[in-house]
């Protein structure tokens, strides 16, 4: 078996930072940790209609700043700024933080969605739970994909594909993508599809957009 590495675990110092930014004692390093998660899993369900791909969480002293990045800020901040507000009301309220003046909310845009993994994969996932035909999803991402200026991108997907009795995986590629070259910067994404019928189908996304 060959040793699996994911490529962003595997250039985080070089290529890319740490989504969660902190220091922690022994004491609230585990709470902390927990804490992000959830604030992650909740926000990542939340803000799907806006088109969320990553949720960066810094921590100074006792003051939270949480960087949404969305390619749809419009949908995400709503009319005048009212769904920062309201956002940050109810975060305040899931998570008890004391003091609003402690939690800080900003929104990063997404300028090129189809240079993003995780939406990619994400609207694969949401095709291919409307079933339609997986070879077309696979083929149309992977073109938009290429007409977005990417070097390089591979798709991946594995289960019972098509209905069929037996799981398998179907990967198209086009182009190069150099997993194991740390300089190259390679966005990369997993998501899974529950497809009515057929289960759990596995995808996995890898976009090579140049070295740094």
């Amino acid at each position: 078996m060959g040793q699996k590495v994911n490529p962003i675990g595997f250039r985080l110092g070089g290529v890319y930072t740490w989504s969660s930014r902190w220091f922690g004692t022994k004491e609230t390093y585990a709470q902390n940790l927990l804490e992000d998660y959830k604030i992650r899993q909740f926000l990542m369900v939340y803000l799907k209609s806006a088109g969320v791909s990553r949720v960066e969480i810094e921590r100074f002293f006792d003051k939270r700043t949480i960087t949404i990045h969305v390619s749809r800020p419009g949908v995400a901040i709503g009319r005048g700024g009212g769904g920062v507000e309201q956002l940050k009301e109810i975060l305040i309220k899931k998570f008890k933080i004391k003091d609003s003046n402690k939690l800080e909310i900003k929104f990063g845009e997404i300028k090129m969605p189809d240079l993003d993994a995780y939406l990619v994969a994400t609207s694969i996932a949401d095709q291919l739970t409307r079933r339609i035909p997986f070879r077309r999803v696979m083929n149309q991402s992977l073109e938009r994909i290429k007409r977005s200026g990417a070097k390089g991108a591979r798709i991946s997907l594995a289960g019972r594909l098509g209905g069929s009795e037996i799981a398998r995986r179907e990967v198209v590629k086009e182009g190069a993508v150099p997993l194991h070259t740390i300089r190259a910067q390679i966005d990369f994404a997993k998501v899974d599809a529950k497809v009515p019928k057929s289960g759990i189908v596995g995808v996995k996304v890898w976009i090579y957009k140049g070295e740094t």
